[in-house]
Protein backbone atom coordinates (compact mmCIF):
# COMPACT_ATOMS: atom_id res chain seq x y z
CA UNK A 1 0.00 0.00 0.00
CA UNK A 2 1.20 3.13 -0.80
CA UNK A 3 1.52 6.16 2.32
CA UNK A 4 0.63 9.32 2.18
CA UNK A 5 3.97 10.96 2.18
CA UNK A 6 5.14 8.86 -1.20
CA UNK A 7 1.89 10.08 -2.59
CA UNK A 8 2.82 13.86 -1.56
CA UNK A 9 6.36 13.39 -2.87
CA UNK A 10 5.29 11.92 -5.72
CA UNK A 11 2.92 15.08 -6.55
CA UNK A 12 5.83 17.31 -5.86
CA UNK A 13 8.26 15.54 -8.65
CA UNK A 14 5.43 15.93 -11.28
CA UNK A 15 4.71 19.58 -10.37
CA UNK A 16 9.13 20.14 -10.40
CA UNK A 17 9.09 18.19 -14.08
CA UNK A 18 5.62 20.60 -15.59
CA UNK A 19 7.31 23.49 -13.98
CA UNK A 20 10.52 22.73 -16.07
CA UNK A 21 9.50 24.32 -19.18
CA UNK A 22 12.49 22.97 -21.32
CA UNK A 23 12.20 19.77 -20.21
CA UNK A 24 8.56 19.59 -20.59
CA UNK A 25 9.26 20.85 -24.42
CA UNK A 26 11.98 18.64 -24.79
CA UNK A 27 10.10 15.40 -23.37
CA UNK A 28 7.56 15.88 -25.68
CA UNK A 29 9.30 16.67 -28.65
CA UNK A 30 11.43 14.00 -28.99
CA UNK A 31 8.39 11.17 -28.47
CA UNK A 32 7.09 13.14 -31.42
CA UNK A 33 10.63 13.25 -33.74
CA UNK A 34 11.17 9.49 -32.91
CA UNK A 35 7.75 8.85 -34.40
CA UNK A 36 8.40 10.67 -37.74
CA UNK A 37 11.59 9.15 -38.11
CA UNK A 38 10.15 4.85 -37.31
CA UNK A 39 6.42 5.18 -37.48
CA UNK A 40 5.65 7.17 -40.37
CA UNK A 41 8.51 5.85 -42.46
CA UNK A 42 5.72 2.71 -42.71
CA UNK A 43 8.68 0.08 -42.55
CA UNK A 44 7.97 -0.51 -45.72
CA UNK A 45 10.96 -1.21 -47.98
CA UNK A 46 11.56 0.99 -50.84
CA UNK A 47 11.85 0.23 -54.28
CA UNK A 48 14.98 -0.56 -56.20
CA UNK A 49 16.79 2.14 -58.18
CA UNK A 50 17.20 0.07 -61.71
CA UNK A 51 18.97 1.25 -64.53
CA UNK A 52 18.43 -0.28 -68.26
CA UNK A 53 20.28 0.03 -71.26
CA UNK A 54 18.65 -1.46 -74.63
CA UNK A 55 21.32 -2.28 -76.53
CA UNK A 56 18.66 -4.55 -78.72
CA UNK A 57 15.65 -2.31 -79.59
CA UNK A 58 14.05 -4.92 -80.64
CA UNK A 59 10.08 -6.08 -80.12
CA UNK A 60 11.22 -8.85 -77.69
CA UNK A 61 13.20 -6.48 -75.74
CA UNK A 62 11.35 -3.39 -76.01
CA UNK A 63 8.60 -6.30 -74.14
CA UNK A 64 11.14 -6.92 -71.78
CA UNK A 65 11.69 -3.45 -70.46
CA UNK A 66 7.87 -2.75 -70.74
CA UNK A 67 7.66 -5.85 -68.16
CA UNK A 68 10.36 -4.74 -65.74
CA UNK A 69 8.97 -1.55 -65.60
CA UNK A 70 5.09 -3.07 -64.13
CA UNK A 71 7.43 -4.38 -61.26
CA UNK A 72 6.50 -2.72 -58.27
CA UNK A 73 10.20 -3.80 -56.36
CA UNK A 74 11.66 -1.36 -59.01
CA UNK A 75 12.47 2.02 -60.01
CA UNK A 76 13.32 2.09 -63.30
CA UNK A 77 14.73 4.62 -65.59
CA UNK A 78 16.54 4.18 -69.40
CA UNK A 79 19.40 5.85 -70.69
CA UNK A 80 22.39 4.72 -71.96
CA UNK A 81 25.50 3.25 -70.73
CA UNK A 82 27.70 6.17 -69.78
CA UNK A 83 24.79 8.37 -68.13
CA UNK A 84 23.78 5.51 -66.04
CA UNK A 85 27.23 4.25 -64.81
CA UNK A 86 27.75 7.68 -64.30
CA UNK A 87 24.83 7.74 -61.38
CA UNK A 88 25.64 4.00 -60.19
CA UNK A 89 28.91 5.66 -58.77
CA UNK A 90 27.16 8.40 -57.77
CA UNK A 91 24.37 6.21 -55.64
CA UNK A 92 21.87 7.50 -57.81
CA UNK A 93 21.19 3.79 -58.74
CA UNK A 94 21.24 0.94 -57.11
CA UNK A 95 21.84 -1.38 -60.37
CA UNK A 96 21.85 -0.90 -63.72
CA UNK A 97 20.77 -3.90 -66.24
CA UNK A 98 22.66 -3.93 -69.87
CA UNK A 99 20.33 -5.85 -72.70
CA UNK A 100 22.50 -6.74 -75.31
CA UNK A 101 22.43 -6.40 -78.98
CA UNK A 102 21.96 -10.20 -79.22
CA UNK A 103 19.07 -10.73 -76.86
CA UNK A 104 16.66 -11.53 -79.80
CA UNK A 105 19.12 -14.04 -81.69
CA UNK A 106 18.40 -17.53 -81.15
CA UNK A 107 20.14 -20.37 -79.82
CA UNK A 108 22.62 -18.10 -78.11
CA UNK A 109 20.51 -14.54 -76.88
CA UNK A 110 23.48 -13.23 -74.93
CA UNK A 111 23.66 -12.54 -71.24
CA UNK A 112 21.86 -9.35 -69.87
CA UNK A 113 25.00 -7.67 -67.45
CA UNK A 114 23.96 -6.52 -64.27
CA UNK A 115 26.35 -3.68 -62.98
CA UNK A 116 26.48 -3.17 -58.97
CA UNK A 117 28.53 -0.24 -57.71
CA UNK A 118 31.17 -1.71 -55.14
CA UNK A 119 29.88 0.00 -52.23
CA UNK A 120 26.41 -1.94 -52.67
CA UNK A 121 28.40 -5.26 -52.17
CA UNK A 122 26.40 -5.96 -49.25
CA UNK A 123 23.24 -5.99 -51.35
CA UNK A 124 24.31 -7.90 -53.94
CA UNK A 125 23.12 -11.27 -53.26
CA UNK A 126 19.38 -9.74 -52.12
CA UNK A 127 19.85 -7.72 -55.27
CA UNK A 128 20.20 -10.74 -57.74
CA UNK A 129 17.61 -12.91 -56.01
CA UNK A 130 15.40 -10.24 -56.05
CA UNK A 131 16.27 -9.61 -59.74
CA UNK A 132 16.45 -13.62 -60.71
CA UNK A 133 12.97 -14.03 -59.35
CA UNK A 134 11.48 -10.92 -61.41
CA UNK A 135 13.29 -12.21 -64.85
CA UNK A 136 11.90 -15.65 -64.41
CA UNK A 137 8.55 -14.14 -63.96
CA UNK A 138 9.25 -11.99 -67.24
CA UNK A 139 10.63 -14.97 -69.03
CA UNK A 140 7.31 -16.55 -68.47
CA UNK A 141 5.30 -14.08 -69.77
CA UNK A 142 7.30 -13.80 -72.90
CA UNK A 143 7.07 -17.43 -73.92
CA UNK A 144 3.01 -17.89 -72.62
CA UNK A 145 4.40 -20.13 -70.20
CA UNK A 146 2.44 -21.29 -67.13
CA UNK A 147 4.05 -21.94 -63.88
CA UNK A 148 4.11 -25.38 -63.16
CA UNK A 149 3.98 -24.45 -59.42
CA UNK A 150 1.78 -21.81 -57.84
CA UNK A 151 2.30 -20.71 -53.86
CA UNK A 152 -1.20 -20.00 -52.22
CA UNK A 153 -1.00 -18.03 -48.79
CA UNK A 154 -3.33 -18.48 -46.05
CA UNK A 155 -3.22 -16.45 -43.30
CA UNK A 156 -4.57 -18.70 -40.06
CA UNK A 157 -4.98 -15.53 -38.04
CA UNK A 158 -7.26 -13.86 -40.86
CA UNK A 159 -5.68 -10.64 -40.58
CA UNK A 160 -3.05 -9.12 -42.73
CA UNK A 161 0.43 -8.02 -40.83
CA UNK A 162 2.97 -5.20 -41.81
CA UNK A 163 5.73 -4.64 -40.87
CA UNK A 164 4.58 -1.20 -38.55
CA UNK A 165 2.70 -3.66 -37.04
CA UNK A 166 5.58 -5.70 -35.80
CA UNK A 167 8.02 -2.68 -34.94
CA UNK A 168 5.23 -0.58 -33.29
CA UNK A 169 5.92 -2.35 -29.73
CA UNK A 170 9.37 -2.62 -30.12
CA UNK A 171 9.59 1.18 -30.19
CA UNK A 172 7.60 1.83 -27.94
CA UNK A 173 9.68 -0.37 -25.56
CA UNK A 174 12.45 0.85 -26.89
CA UNK A 175 11.03 4.44 -25.86
CA UNK A 176 10.11 3.16 -22.70
CA UNK A 177 13.57 2.07 -21.44
CA UNK A 178 15.17 5.74 -22.58
CA UNK A 179 12.66 7.81 -20.98
CA UNK A 180 12.63 5.99 -17.59
CA UNK A 181 16.11 6.08 -17.42
CA UNK A 182 16.33 9.61 -18.56
CA UNK A 183 13.92 10.59 -15.64
CA UNK A 184 15.66 8.43 -13.20
CA UNK A 185 19.28 7.96 -13.63
CA UNK A 186 20.04 11.52 -14.91
CA UNK A 187 17.42 13.11 -12.31
CA UNK A 188 19.49 11.48 -9.48
CA UNK A 189 22.72 12.70 -10.44
CA UNK A 190 21.25 16.37 -10.92
CA UNK A 191 19.48 15.85 -7.88
CA UNK A 192 22.66 15.20 -6.23
CA UNK A 193 24.78 17.63 -7.12
CA UNK A 194 22.06 20.47 -6.33
CA UNK A 195 22.31 19.15 -3.00
CA UNK A 196 18.35 18.13 -3.04
CA UNK A 197 18.92 14.43 -1.80
CA UNK A 198 21.35 15.71 1.30
CA UNK A 199 17.97 17.79 1.82
CA UNK A 200 15.85 15.03 2.06
CA UNK A 201 18.30 12.86 3.97
CA UNK A 202 17.74 14.50 7.49
CA UNK A 203 14.08 13.74 7.39
CA UNK A 204 12.33 10.68 7.69
CA UNK A 205 12.27 9.61 4.31
CA UNK A 206 13.40 5.57 3.34
CA UNK A 207 15.11 5.26 0.12
CA UNK A 208 12.49 3.00 -0.75
CA UNK A 209 9.77 5.96 -0.27
CA UNK A 210 11.63 8.30 -2.33
CA UNK A 211 12.43 5.41 -5.16
CA UNK A 212 8.50 4.71 -5.11
CA UNK A 213 7.30 8.36 -5.10
CA UNK A 214 9.46 8.71 -7.73
CA UNK A 215 8.44 5.96 -9.93
CA UNK A 216 4.85 7.16 -9.30
CA UNK A 217 5.93 10.64 -10.72
CA UNK A 218 7.67 9.62 -13.52
CA UNK A 219 4.95 6.65 -14.55
CA UNK A 220 2.25 9.20 -14.59
CA UNK A 221 4.66 11.41 -17.07
CA UNK A 222 5.69 8.81 -19.10
CA UNK A 223 1.82 7.51 -19.57
CA UNK A 224 0.97 10.70 -21.12
CA UNK A 225 3.91 10.72 -23.58
CA UNK A 226 3.76 7.10 -24.59
CA UNK A 227 -0.15 7.91 -24.99
CA UNK A 228 1.15 10.41 -27.95
CA UNK A 229 2.54 7.53 -29.48
CA UNK A 230 -0.18 5.13 -29.48
CA UNK A 231 -2.76 7.92 -30.67
CA UNK A 232 -0.45 8.54 -33.96
CA UNK A 233 -0.18 5.34 -34.38
CA UNK A 234 -3.87 4.60 -33.97
CA UNK A 235 -4.99 7.31 -35.45
CA UNK A 236 -2.62 7.78 -38.47
CA UNK A 237 -1.07 4.76 -39.32
CA UNK A 238 -4.39 2.24 -38.34
CA UNK A 239 -2.54 0.10 -35.98
CA UNK A 240 -5.08 -2.53 -34.11
CA UNK A 241 -4.03 -3.40 -30.46
CA UNK A 242 -5.47 -6.87 -30.96
CA UNK A 243 -5.60 -7.36 -26.99
CA UNK A 244 -6.49 -4.54 -26.11
CA UNK A 245 -4.80 -1.09 -24.58
CA UNK A 246 -5.51 -1.86 -21.22
CA UNK A 247 -3.37 -5.09 -21.07
CA UNK A 248 -0.81 -3.28 -23.15
CA UNK A 249 -0.82 -0.10 -21.05
CA UNK A 250 -0.17 -2.93 -17.87
CA UNK A 251 2.89 -3.81 -19.65
CA UNK A 252 4.03 -0.16 -20.11
CA UNK A 253 3.34 -0.11 -16.21
CA UNK A 254 5.93 -2.83 -15.58
CA UNK A 255 8.23 -2.32 -17.86
CA UNK A 256 8.22 1.79 -16.71
CA UNK A 257 9.32 0.17 -13.45
CA UNK A 258 11.96 -1.89 -14.33
CA UNK A 259 13.84 0.98 -15.97
CA UNK A 260 13.00 3.57 -13.56
CA UNK A 261 14.58 1.63 -10.78
CA UNK A 262 17.58 0.40 -13.33
CA UNK A 263 17.59 4.09 -13.99
CA UNK A 264 18.46 4.67 -10.48
CA UNK A 265 21.16 2.31 -9.81
CA UNK A 266 22.95 3.73 -12.45
CA UNK A 267 22.78 6.98 -10.83
CA UNK A 268 23.80 5.78 -7.38
CA UNK A 269 27.25 4.47 -9.25
CA UNK A 270 27.82 7.96 -11.50
CA UNK A 271 29.25 10.66 -10.08
CA UNK A 272 28.31 13.29 -12.71
CA UNK A 273 26.53 13.87 -15.38
CA UNK A 274 29.27 13.18 -17.66
CA UNK A 275 30.13 10.04 -16.53
CA UNK A 276 25.96 8.68 -16.33
CA UNK A 277 26.13 8.82 -20.22
CA UNK A 278 28.67 5.78 -20.49
CA UNK A 279 26.75 4.06 -18.20
CA UNK A 280 23.48 4.49 -19.58
CA UNK A 281 24.82 3.58 -23.14
CA UNK A 282 26.72 0.52 -21.90
CA UNK A 283 23.11 -0.46 -20.65
CA UNK A 284 20.64 0.54 -23.77
CA UNK A 285 22.90 0.22 -26.53
CA UNK A 286 23.19 -3.95 -26.43
CA UNK A 287 19.93 -4.22 -26.00
CA UNK A 288 18.70 -2.04 -28.88
CA UNK A 289 20.54 -4.36 -30.81
CA UNK A 290 19.88 -7.97 -29.38
CA UNK A 291 16.21 -7.27 -27.80
CA UNK A 292 14.07 -7.31 -31.23
CA UNK A 293 13.20 -4.23 -31.99
CA UNK A 294 13.71 -4.11 -35.78
CA UNK A 295 13.92 -7.66 -36.27
CA UNK A 296 13.17 -10.83 -34.79
CA UNK A 297 15.36 -12.52 -31.81
CA UNK A 298 15.26 -16.17 -33.84
CA UNK A 299 17.17 -14.18 -36.57
CA UNK A 300 20.33 -13.91 -34.21
CA UNK A 301 22.77 -16.45 -33.50
CA UNK A 302 21.24 -19.77 -31.90
CA UNK A 303 24.33 -19.35 -28.89
CA UNK A 304 22.77 -15.73 -28.04
CA UNK A 305 19.01 -16.17 -28.66
CA UNK A 306 18.77 -17.33 -24.77
CA UNK A 307 20.98 -14.17 -23.57
CA UNK A 308 19.07 -11.68 -26.03
CA UNK A 309 15.36 -13.47 -24.86
CA UNK A 310 16.52 -12.67 -21.40
CA UNK A 311 16.74 -8.95 -21.13
CA UNK A 312 14.69 -6.46 -19.51
CA UNK A 313 13.90 -4.95 -23.35
CA UNK A 314 13.35 -7.91 -24.79
CA UNK A 315 10.54 -9.19 -22.05
CA UNK A 316 9.00 -6.37 -22.27
CA UNK A 317 9.06 -5.68 -25.93
CA UNK A 318 7.80 -9.45 -26.80
CA UNK A 319 5.00 -9.08 -24.36
CA UNK A 320 3.77 -5.79 -25.69
CA UNK A 321 4.36 -7.48 -29.29
CA UNK A 322 2.19 -10.40 -28.20
CA UNK A 323 -0.56 -8.64 -26.88
CA UNK A 324 -0.94 -6.45 -29.73
CA UNK A 325 -0.33 -8.51 -32.45
CA UNK A 326 -1.55 -11.86 -31.56
CA UNK A 327 -4.00 -10.93 -28.76
CA UNK A 328 -2.18 -12.24 -25.82
CA UNK A 329 -3.34 -11.86 -21.82
CA UNK A 330 -1.29 -9.82 -20.02
CA UNK A 331 -0.63 -12.81 -17.28
CA UNK A 332 -0.38 -15.59 -19.21
CA UNK A 333 2.05 -17.60 -17.80
CA UNK A 334 5.24 -17.89 -20.06
CA UNK A 335 8.95 -17.29 -20.38
CA UNK A 336 8.00 -13.24 -21.26
CA UNK A 337 6.06 -12.88 -18.16
CA UNK A 338 8.29 -15.13 -15.20
CA UNK A 339 11.49 -12.47 -17.17
CA UNK A 340 9.21 -9.27 -16.13
CA UNK A 341 8.38 -10.89 -12.66
CA UNK A 342 12.41 -11.66 -12.06
CA UNK A 343 13.09 -7.66 -13.58
CA UNK A 344 10.61 -6.26 -11.11
CA UNK A 345 12.27 -7.38 -7.91
CA UNK A 346 15.51 -7.53 -9.35
CA UNK A 347 15.53 -4.55 -10.18
CA UNK A 348 14.14 -2.88 -7.15
CA UNK A 349 16.48 -4.80 -5.10
CA UNK A 350 19.70 -3.34 -6.90
CA UNK A 351 17.87 0.34 -6.79
CA UNK A 352 17.16 0.00 -2.99
CA UNK A 353 20.78 -1.83 -2.31
CA UNK A 354 22.73 0.46 -3.88
CA UNK A 355 20.66 3.61 -3.98
CA UNK A 356 22.78 6.68 -1.69
CA UNK A 357 21.83 9.88 -0.52
CA UNK A 358 25.37 12.35 -0.86
CA UNK A 359 28.44 9.67 -2.13
CA UNK A 360 28.52 7.50 -4.90
CA UNK A 361 28.30 3.52 -4.31
CA UNK A 362 31.54 2.40 -4.18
Amino acid sequence: MLTKPQIHLASIFIKIFYRDRQSLFFSLLFPLIFTCIFLFSGGEPNPTKLGLVNQSQDALSFKFVELVKKEKTFLVKEGSESELKEELISADQTAVIIIPETFNQSPNPGKLRLLLDASQVRQVDAIKDSLKATLLSIERDIRNIEPMFSLQLEDVKSRPQRYIDFLLPGILAYMLMNLCIAGSGFNIVEYRRRGILKRLFVTPIQPKDFIISIVLARMFIILIQLSVILGLAIGLLKINIIGGLLPLYGVILFGAFIFLCVGFFLGSLAKTQESIRPLVLLFTFPQLILSGIFFPISSLPSFIQPVASGLPLSVIASTMRNISNDGAALFAINFNFLGIVFWIFFSFFIATKFFVWQKVAS
